[in-house]
């Protein structure tokens, strides 16, 4: 198997701009793995509540998931006076289904700002993703930002399989 060819020097600007272009690349989705908006767009509003074949989560737990923990990551890294919820009573909705279809909306466009926060962050060239979040016990924005992409990835994949049970994913 051939390996990647080795670079003696390495310019810490060229390292810094494509670890940005790369995390960026996981956070939109994409490549290997489904991206969000795929994942989350077409959605029947019958498919909302539905749990098939004994799966645990609706698509909407699964969404409010998602919203909420990325909405959690993001305040963890950006607000000092941040408060952790109790997991896991915090991170799942106790609701199967939401209020109406515009609570999904809703819902999504949270999740999708919250990600666009996200990308502003690794976008933004005075970010140090190495430094310690000061307020946090040794975790890094890198830390953070890899944590959402492993998170939606994962949770993305059960939306998507509970898609594929109800008949109702076309990707």
């Amino acid at each position: 198997m051939p390996t990647p060819a080795a670079s003696s020097v390495v310019d810490p600007g060229t390292l810094s701009t494509a670890l940005r272009a790369h995390l960026l690349e996981f956070l939109r989705g994409g490549s290997a793995h489904v991206d969000p908006r795929t994942a989350l767009a077409g959605i029947a509003e019958r498919h909302y509540t539905a749990k098939p074949n004994g799966l645990p989560h609706t698509p909407w737990q699964l969404l409010e998931h998602l919203r909420f923990t990325l909405h959690d990551l993001l305040e963890f890294c950006t607000d000092p006076d941040y408060s952790a919820p109790t997991w896991p009573d915090d991170y799942w909705p106790n609701q199967e289904k939401p209020a109406d279809k515009r609570a999904w909306a809703e819902s999504v466009e949270a999740f999708f700002a919250d990600l666009r926060a996200f990308e502003a962050i690794v976008e933004n060239p005075t970010t140090d993703l190495l430094a310690p979040i000061p307020w946090g016990q040794g975790q890094t924005i890198l830390r953070e930002v890899l944590l959402v992409i492993d998170h939606t990835s994962y949770h993305l994949g059960q939306l998507v399989l509970v898609r594929k049970q109800l008949d109702d994913w076309q990707g």
